[in-house]
């Protein structure tokens, strides 16, 4: 996993660790999408991604734009190294 897009992830688990605003289900989506980004990680770019990931991910920045921009940011930019990554 390049360094950029493992200290993205490192920052949202950080920004998740200090966000006590977020609900329950706030944080159990942004875990899962979490979880979903490392397993396509590890599967790596020549396995087809699921769509359902990055339009989860848009879908959470979309949602948390408002309230917490920061974590949308962040999403953001893991949107963004993921697909330079050809994923």
């Amino acid at each position: 996993m390049p360094a950029h897009l493992q200290q993205q992830l490192q920052e949202l688990r950080n920004q998740l660790a200090q966000k006590p605003s977020l609900t329950d289900a706030e944080r159990a989506e942004l875990s899962a999408l979490m979880q979903e980004i490392d397993q396509q990680l590890v599967l790596g770019a020549s396995n087809q991604p699921s769509a359902s990931l990055t339009d989860g991910i848009n879908l959470a920045v979309e949602r948390f734009e408002t309230e917490h921009p920061t974590l949308a940011a962040t999403l953001r930019n893991i949107v963004q190294s993921l697909a330079n990554m050809g994923i």
